[in-house]
């Protein structure tokens, strides 16, 4: 069984991809256990800022033990991440959460929708899907300025939205498949809340499971807080009440579970 652990990690290299959205590649132990839609949690050095800061693995490099986070400046303690040169040491603990589950892909069309921070997660999730039919990469970002779009070339046919109509499809992911007409018979997608609401409501209409990864904001990372629960259909058996803990209950959950 996988077990996560807290350990002092090093920066292999890291570059700033686009306004705020910064590239980290990390040597670290627990690359080998790391799977499609699992975090790490990065803690700062600042005393003062207990948490750690949840942020999703984008690639994994097994081989050499590295692990690939793309994560966007939000405050603090990615502010101070964005400052970190090779060979700095930073503490991460992982792997954490469930990830998706790539069986579900197995002979089917599929959908990976990601939106903004959430499109990183679908890297590493494209790579390892093996033995799908089709897998159209469906992505949205604000505006003409794309990340990580030629790497996920490299393992399905990408689509492209933007808020302001700069690339692709004008708006975002749902109005790229309505514009394109593209179909699928499974969806994997992480990203912001209403993109997730409204590819479960797609998805509910037709008739197709969706694996949506939710971008809750944690504080321990590993379920003791209750600071991160989502409504359930069925009832948690740690609190109790139809509430689960994303951070070790999910953060990936059958959309059709979840109360969005």
């Amino acid at each position: 069984m996988e077990r996560k652990k807290k350990e002092r990690a090093v920066v292999y290299r890291q570059t700033q991809i686009a306004a705020g959205i910064y590239d980290m590649w990390i040597d670290t132990s627990i690359a080998d256990q790391a799977r499609p839609g699992q975090f790490i949690s990065v803690y700062t050095q600042n005393q003062s800022a207990l948490l750690p800061r949840p942020i999703s693995i984008c690639e994994v490099d097994r081989e050499n033990g590295r692990l690939r986070i793309v994560y966007r400046v939000a405050g603090k303690g990615t502010s101070e991440f964005a400052t970190y040169k090779s060979g700095h040491r930073i503490d991460v603990l992982g792997t954490l959460g469930n990830g998706f589950p790539l069986e579900e892909a197995k002979n089917k069309k599929v959908f990976l929708m990601g939106g903004g921070i959430g499109i990183p997660p679908m890297l590493q999730l494209a790579k390892e899907i093996d033995g799908a039919l089709s897998k159209d990469i469906i992505v949205g970002y604000r505006n003409k300025e794309l990340f990580l779009v030629e790497d996920l070339k490299k393992y399905g046919t990408v689509h492209i939205a933007t808020e302001d109509g700069s690339v692709g499809a004008k708006g975002n992911v749902m109005n790229a498949i309505e514009e394109e007409g593209l179909c699928a018979d499974v969806i994997f997608a992480c990203g912001p809340m209403p993109m997730l609401r409204a590819i479960k409501a797609y998805a509910q209409e037709k008739g197709i499971p969706a694996y949506i990864s939710l971008e809750e904001r944690m504080a321990c990372g590993v379920g003791a807080c209750l600071g991160c629960v989502v409504k359930t259909k069925e009832i948690d058996h740690h609190s109790h009440v139809n509430n689960a803990r994303i951070c070790t209950d999910g953060p990936v959950y059958l959309a059709e579970e979840v109360e969005i």
